[in-house]
């Protein structure tokens, strides 16, 4: 996973409310089993809409997204997520994440950013008045910066380090690779092993 320090890009509003992951990733394109190749069909349905915000030229290009309360509402799914990240998205800015949606965020090195409803909302309004209008979100300082704003934003301390060190499930485990192989050789030959 790459890591997450500090990211600046150009800022697209999806002013929406309660966008599920069957908006976001229809079931329909749930047949891959890797993590890529989602992006193409990221929001699909809206996309046949010419003025889908996602459409417009002068959003081409955004890695930050812009929406509404309860974000990632809906099933489960870790597609939606992957779709995201695959279509080029760092961060999701939002008042409120659903708590798996936000979970499944984390894990790939996508960040979810909680700012209150009225901040979203002037962010919303620079980034439409002015596509093309970038914004840093600064993990380390835990700031959202640009437009003439300055906002700060919460994270619990192990989700932040973790993204900050580039460490999904994976490399967590990874970090205790010694410890793992020297259990491997000590276990009785009649176990099975890893590997």
């Amino acid at each position: 996973m790459q890591p997450y320090r500090r990211h600046r890009g150009r800022a697209v509003p999806l002013d929406r409310s309660d966008v599920d992951t069957d908006q976001i990733i229809p079931a329909e394109h749930l047949r891959r089993i890797e993590r890529t190749g989602f992006g193409p069909f990221l929001f699909a349905a809206w996309r046949k809409d010419p003025s889908f915000v996602l459409n417009d030229p002068g959003f081409e290009g955004a890695t930050i997204l812009l929406t509404g309360p309860n974000f990632g509402c809906g099933s489960s799914r870790e597609h939606a997520v992957w779709a995201l990240e695959d279509a080029g998205f760092r961060t999701v800015i939002a008042p409120s994440f659903a708590d798996i949606f936000r979970n499944n965020c984390t894990k790939v090195g996508l960040l979810p950013v909680e700012l209150p409803a009225e901040t979203v909302r002037a962010l919303m309004a620079a980034v439409e008045a002015e596509p093309g209008t970038e914004l840093t979100v600064d993990l380390e300082a835990k700031t959202v910066t640009g437009a003439g704003i300055l906002a700060t934003f919460g994270i619990d301390g192990f989700t932040r380090w973790r993204l900050l060190e580039g460490l999904d499930d994976i490399g967590l485990s990874l970090r205790h690779e010694r410890e793992i192989e020297a259990y491997e050789r000590a276990r009785p030959a009649r176990l099975p092993t890893v590997g």
